[in-house]
């Protein structure tokens, strides 16, 4: 079992590609993202003005950024622990808004203030302005390795699951470029990547495959650069606002997170990208849901150790990980496949791929998008299609093995053989 094996840090060599259907899909995407953006802000003002910054929903401009923004705000003032309790928060909102939102759940661990507090200080439109410009430049900065192709850095920047991202005030941006970042620091910068591991612990669901890979490789620098860096966050957060903050959190948090996965309808179903809420979205009953959701995990995590068991391609093996951990989880939403954006434009230069491969990459990169509006009218389109998307690689990695057995075999064998 080899101690080095590389993750994403070696990229095949360019190769022809439709580079000319590319260009058009980020043409059309810029596109969509100036038209979304533009209508929802446009509205939003001819709604009712900017005060209070509130859209034709009802919902706050950047709809879930108002938990950024009010965590920041929280963290000069006791902590979020407050924001634990449904109505205490909701009432809060209300108070600083002016008017009553849509009810808005407090779902992320408590050391995300570490991180997210410099938002509050802000009023809340620069500070979402801000959030977003932000966030998708340093997940552009992450993606653009060294030998990036800086025309590729649009097709990044304007994908439907950055536009969908922007638009929602959500952290997808930033999780994407924790996890591009630390996968690709693995050779050159173990531990740098164990800390940017470890701060990917905000949203945890996003890393759950991640120690299995890096036991399987052996990169055990990472594993302790992660694991500490984990602790001083629960340590530093402790220290600034209690030891209990971690129990009223599991306590509060923890069954309100539960109902939503379990119970949460319209959008939010329609959002959610694993076995779990397909079952979910096909009306059938909650155990039919856990049990497709645990045997789905189990063959993610499986296929994981499989393909880090020995040194296999790294693009495809980091691109398996990746679209493993979506299968694995019963919790991400079609914001948090910011990263496949990466993961697709990886798999572009290759000059392995066929045409199949091209369309489901194509279908992957628009899924934040195309997955809303399939599950609108009940077809869990996301999980069909990363379900193909996960079986595709894995069939590209095993038939590489073969024919890297095969080859093996007759240069090995003897010469009566091989004639």
């Amino acid at each position: 079992m080899p101690a080095s094996e590389p993750a994403a840090t070696e990229f095949p060599a360019r190769a022809a590609a439709p580079a000319e259907l590319y260009s058009k899909l980020t043409v059309a995407a810029a596109a969509f993202f100036v038209v979304l953006e533009g209508c929802y802000l446009v509205t939003s003002v001819l709604h009712g003005g900017l005060h209070p910054p509130v859209d034709v929903s009802g919902y706050a401009i950047g709809r879930d950024f108002i938990n950024v923004w009010m965590g920041g705000r929280s963290a000069f003032a006791g902590g979020p622990a407050a924001w634990f309790d449904l109505p205490a928060y909701n009432d809060a909102i209300t108070a600083l808004f002016g008017t009553q939102l849509p009810p808005h759940y407090w779902s992320y661990p408590p050391h995300l203030l570490l991180f997210t507090w410099p938002f509050g200080l802000l009023p809340y439109l620069a500070a979402y302005a801000l959030w977003c410009v932000a966030g998708v430049g340093l997940y552009v900065l992450a993606a653009a390795s060294r030998d990036f192709r800086r025309d590729h850095l649009l097709f990044l920047a304007v994908a439907p699951g950055v536009a969908v991202c922007v638009f929602f005030g959500q952290n997808g941006f930033f999780t994407a470029a924790l996890l591009i970042a630390g996968l690709t620091n693995l050779n050159r910068r173990p531990l740098l990547a164990g800390v940017l591991f470890g701060i990917l612990t905000v949203k945890p669901q996003l890393g759950l495959l991640l120690p299995l890979m890096l036991i399987m490789t052996g990169r055990w620098r990472t594993i302790v650069a992660a694991v500490v860096t984990t602790a001083v966050l629960i340590a530093l957060t402790s220290a600034l606002y209690g030891v209990s903050i971690w129990s009223a959190y599991v306590e509060k948090v923890g069954p309100q997170q539960n109902w939503l996965l379990t119970e949460g309808g319209g959008l939010l179903q329609a959002m959610v990208c694993s076995a779990f809420a397909a079952v979910r979205l096909a009306g059938l009953p909650l155990a039919a849901a856990w049990a497709l959701q645990a045997l789905v995990s189990a063959l993610a995590a499986v296929a994981v150790v499989w393909t880090y068991w020995r040194r296999r391609d790294p693009v495809l093996s980091t691109a398996l990980l990746v679209t493993a951990t979506f299968l694995a989880t019963p919790w991400s939403l079609t914001y948090d496949l910011v990263v496949l954006g990466w993961v697709v434009d990886l798999l572009r230069r290759r000059a392995d791929n066929t045409m199949m491969d091209h369309r489901l990459a194509i279908a992957v990169w628009t899924l934040p998008v195309t997955a809303m509006l399939a599950g609108a009218i009940h077809i869990p389109l996301a999980f069909f299609v990363l379900a193909a998307f996960f079986a595709r690689l894995l069939w590209r990695l095993s038939r590489q093995e073969t024919a890297t057995l095969a080859r093996s075999s007759w240069t090995t064998a003897p010469a009566a053989v091989r004639t």
